[in-house]
C-alpha cells in the first residue's frame, strides 16, 4: 500500500474493500491498460471483473442488492481504479450517477424495478444532460417533451455521453414546458425521464440513434457518444420521481457526486504519475548517479507528492461532507478544481521526469499525458468550479446591515 493518499477513520470492511480493489488494479488492469487504450478497446474483461467484486452495486442499498457503502468508500474505490486507467472508472462513474438520482428521486416502483439489476451489473446506467451548443449553460436546453396520452415524445440532440453505446439504461434531460406558465425560469421547466435501450449503436429503440464512438485524444476505450431522439415514444411512469420540472435539481444532486467521482479519478491518475516518476528516477542515471540524486528532481518529487496529498485530502472531505447528508456544492467544487488542475501538474512533471521517453507510447506516461486534460472539463470546466465556489462563499460570508 502506498505511502501517499492514506485516509483516516476507515472502518475494517471499507478497508477490506479498498484492498480487493487495489490487488485487481494491480493485477488486472495495469498490465493491459495502456494496451488497450491504444487500441481503444473496450475492457470488456475488467468489467466482467468489476460485477464479481460486487463494484456496480457498491452504493446501492442492501433491500435492492446492493452493498449499501457511502460515498466515501465509493471514491475512495475510483481513486485506486483512476491509478490503473481512469476509463475504467468512467464506465462506473456514470451508472452510479443514475443509481443515486433513483435512489434519492425515484418513485418505489422505479427503484424496485432498476436498482436490483443496477446493483448486479445487468442494467448500466449512462446520464445525458450536455448537448451540441450548450456546453455548462444547461439552462440553454432545447431537447423538448411533449406529452400525449399517457407518454412523453422526445426530440433533440445530445451530446457527450459517456457509456453511450454499453449503457441500457439513460437519464437524459430535456424540457417540458407543458404544466409550468410561460416565463417559468428554464430549470424550472426541465424533466429527467428514465430511457431504456438495447446496448450498441444505431437505432437502439424506435426513435432513438446512437450514431457510434466519438474519437477522442485519450479516455479512450470507454464509449464517449451523441444521442438523438427523433419522436421517441417513453411512458410516463419513466419520468424520474414520478413529476415533471424537477429535472434539474436532480441532475444537479447527481452531478455533486460526479464531482467527487472526478476529483478521484484526479486523485487516482496523480498518484499513479507519482509512482511511475518516483520510480523512473532512481533508475535513469545521470552524471555518474540516479537522477533522484539531483536536486532538482527532488524538488520536483516533493512539490508532486505535495498536490497528491492536498487533492486527496479535500477529495475525501467532500465526500464526507455529502455522506453527512449536509450541503457539499462548495467541498466538491473545490475538490473537483483542485484534484484536475494537480493531476495536470503531476502528470506534466512525470513526464518532464521521463525526458524523451515520456513522449514514447511505450512509456505509460504517455497515456496519463493525454488522460488528465478530460478531468479538466469533465463534470464541469475549472471556470464553472470557480464560479461556483465564489457566489457560495459570498452566502458564507455576505455582510450583514
Amino acid at each position: 500500500m502506498s505511502r501517499l493518499a492514506q485516509t483516516a477513520g476507515l472502518t475494517d470492511d471499507q478497508r477490506d474493500i479498498l484492498k480487493t480493489v487495489r490487488e485487481f488494479v494491480d493485477k488486472e488492469i495495469i498490465p493491459v491498460a495502456t494496451e488497450l487504450e491504444h487500441r481503444d478497446e473496450y475492457p470488456q474483461q475488467i468489467v466482467d471483473g468489476l460485477k464479481e467484486l460486487g463494484l456496480f452495486g457498491l452504493m446501492i442499498p442492501e433491500e435492492y442488492g446492493g452493498l449499501g457503502e457511502s460515498l466515501l468508500t465509493y471514491a475512495l474505490c475510483v481513486e485506486e481504479i483512476a491509478r490503473g486507467w481512469m476509463s475504467v472508472s468512467g464506465i462506473i462513474n456514470t451508472h452510479f450517477i443514475v443509481a443515486y438520482m433513483l435512489k434519492q428521486h425515484g418513485t418505489q416502483e422505479q427503484k424496485e424495478y432498476f436498482l436490483p439489476r443496477m446493483a448486479l451489473g445487468e442494467v448500466r446506467g449512462a446520464f445525458s444532460m450536455s448537448e451540441p451548443g450548450l456546453g455548462s449553460d444547461v439552462s440553454a436546453i432545447t431537447s423538448k417533451a411533449v406529452q400525449d396520452g399517457d407518454e412523453y415524445v422526445l426530440n433533440g440532440q445530445k451530446m457527450w455521453l459517456t457509456n453511450g453505446g454499453t449503457s441500457t439504461l439513460v437519464a437524459v434531460l430535456v424540457r417540458s414546458d407543458e404544466g409550468h406558465p410561460e416565463g417559468t425560469a428554464p430549470h424550472k421547466s426541465m424533466t429527467t425521464f428514465l430511457i431504456e435501450k438495447e446496448a450498441g449503436f444505431g437505432e437502439v429503440r424506435p426513435g432513438l440513434t446512437i450514431p457510434g464512438k466519438i474519437d477522442k485524444m485519450g479516455y479512450k476505450g470507454v464509449d464517449t457518444t451523441e444521442l438523438i431522439m427523433d419522436g421517441l415514444r417513453i411512458p410516463a411512469n419513466r419520468v424520474l420521481g414520478g413529476q415533471t420540472g424537477r429535472g434539474f435539481y436532480q441532475m444537479m444532486d447527481g452531478v455533486e457526486v460526479g464531482r467527487v467521482n472526478v476529483a478521484a479519478r484526479g486523485c487516482g491518475v496523480a498518484q499513479r504519475a507519482f509512482e511511475l516518476g518516483v520510480s523512473y528516477a532512481q533508475q535513469r542515471h545521470t552524471f555518474g548517479k540516479a537522477i533522484a540524486e539531483h536536486q532538482a528532481i527532488q524538488f520536483k518529487l516533493a512539490e508532486m507528492a505535495t498536490k497528491v496529498e492536498a487533492a486527496h485530502a479535500m477529495m475525501v472531505n467532500a465526500a464526507r461532507k455529502k455522506d453527512s447528508g449536509e450541503r457539499n456544492d462548495l467541498e466538491a467544487g473545490m475538490a473537483k478544481y483542485l484534484a484536475s488542475e494537480y493531476c495536470k501538474e503531476v502528470v506534466e512533471d512525470a513526464f518532464r521526469i521521463h525526458g524523451g521517453y515520456g513522449f514514447s507510447k511505450e512509456y505509460e506516461i504517455e497515456r496519463l499525458y493525454r488522460e488528465a486534460p478530460m478531468l479538466l472539463i469533465g463534470e464541469g470546466t475549472a471556470e464553472i468550479q470557480k464560479m461556483i465556489i465564489g457566489r457560495r462563499l459570498l452566502e458564507e460570508y455576505r455582510l450583514q446591515g
